[in-house]
């Protein structure tokens, strides 16, 4: 177990082994991740606000979840685009040709209900982290985050099935 744990730390701290697949960088992920934390700060919007803004002309309401948890329920006016579909080009499509575009996301965190469709995740990998931070990767520095957590069945959320 220790001669595990040695050798994982070793691998890790040599740069050239820990990093074999040159299409995987983990390092910059982590430096992308710490360079977005500190605005990420700054782009929590409470509901009200979060619905303010989804009313307004060019906003984009994006949804990163499965094309299945999607189908079950969504906040109305949302567009669904999952993150393991993430690439350029399928975020270019769905965003435009405006990477300055406000974009509004939320995940199953966001809702007070813990059953499906929004079964609660584990709160270190809630999905608004990484849709956060592969937007941003991206190149897309206009997105705003709700930050409340909500009851889908409350009629200002506006939460409907396709």
């Amino acid at each position: 177990m220790h001669r595990t744990l040695l050798l994982a730390l070793a691998l890790a701290a040599t740069p050239g082994l820990a990093q074999a697949n040159p299409q995987i960088d983990y390092p910059a992920f982590q430096a992308l991740t710490a360079s977005v934390a500190p605005e990420r700060a700054t782009r929590l919007i409470a509901f009200d606000s979060f619905k303010a803004e989804a009313a307004k002309p060019g906003t984009l309401l994006l949804d990163a979840r499965s094309k299945d948890a999607f189908a079950r329920g969504h906040i109305k006016g949302a567009v669904n685009l999952p993150l393991t579909d993430f690439t350029a080009e399928s975020l270019a499509a769905v965003i435009g040709a405006n990477p300055g575009r406000p974009i509004l996301i939320y995940c199953n965190n966001n809702f007070s209900n813990h059953r499906n469709p929004v079964p609660l995740k584990s709160a270190p990998l809630a999905l608004n982290i990484q849709t956060f931070i592969n937007l941003v990767g991206y190149g897309y520095p206009n997105v705003l985050e709700l930050a409340d957590v909500v009851d889908f069945n409350d009629p200002k959320v506006e939460w409907v099935a396709s």
